[in-house]
């Protein structure tokens, strides 16, 4: 299967989720790629889009491997098992952690162009990318959504590599792919255009969300 563009991907990814229409969903676009199919999504459900962005708290001299993730909010989840192992000091781990955490929230400012954060308290966080690969940013953003009070996580993507579900564990409550093709190597083999997302696009995409969840709230006769 090969989507024509992240917006084809998301209205065939929003196919896969109309059980969660009617409930208490946030749309969680993983920026950038994937705020463009998270978009279709929540307009296919009618629930508020939102970007859970998040930084890896990269070993200091081997920044690839993580040590655990940071998100708004100052809220981080660590793994104990590769700071014992790496060796990190507490001193070490604070410095990575407060660069990680102002450069959240620069991203996150700069994204929501002004408006708050969408709650996720009591509610079911649907996080979306582009596509899954090794997995490690879905799995931090899962932790981060329900430390931030999601009261059920889904992961939801177009494309994944086969056995993509064991990565992901428990981190999820529910896991959905439109498609998971052997043979895969990377997520934009199986898209026709697979531009970079720009930030601008990012912008736009949670503007006209916004809008269209303030005019749903006002009601059909909201403006008469």
């Amino acid at each position: 299967m090969v989507f024509i563009n992240r917006a084809d991907a998301g209205q065939q990814l929003a196919r896969r989720l109309q059980h969660l229409r009617g409930e208490p969903v946030v749309v969680l676009g993983l920026p950038r790629g994937g705020v463009p199919v998270g978009a279709e999504v929540a307009r296919a459900l009618g629930a508020p889009l939102d970007v859970i962005v998040v930084r890896k708290l990269g070993v200091p001299f081997q920044r690839e491997l993580g040590m655990g993730a940071v998100g708004e909010g100052g809220v981080e989840v660590t793994d104990p098992e590769v700071i014992h192992m790496a060796g990190i000091r507490s001193r070490e781990l604070a410095e990575v952690e407060e660069r990680e955490h102002a450069e959240v929230e620069r991203r996150a400012k700069r994204y929501r162009d002004g408006r708050m954060r969408v709650p996720l308290e009591g509610r079911i966080a649907v996080i979306v990318d582009d596509g899954i690969a090794t997995g490690s940013t879905a799995r931090a953003a899962c932790r981060i959504a329900r430390a931030l009070g999601a009261s059920r996580v889904v992961l939801a993507v177009p494309v994944a590599p086969p056995g993509w579900r064991d990565r992901i564990g428990e981190d999820a409550d529910e896991l959905i792919a439109v498609a998971t093709p052997t043979g895969f190597m990377a997520i934009g083999q199986f898209y026709d255009d697979f531009s970079q997302t720009s930030d601008e696009e990012v912008i736009r995409s949670l503007a006209t969300a916004a809008r269209a969840s303030a005019a749903r709230d006002a009601g059909p006769g909201a403006g008469r």
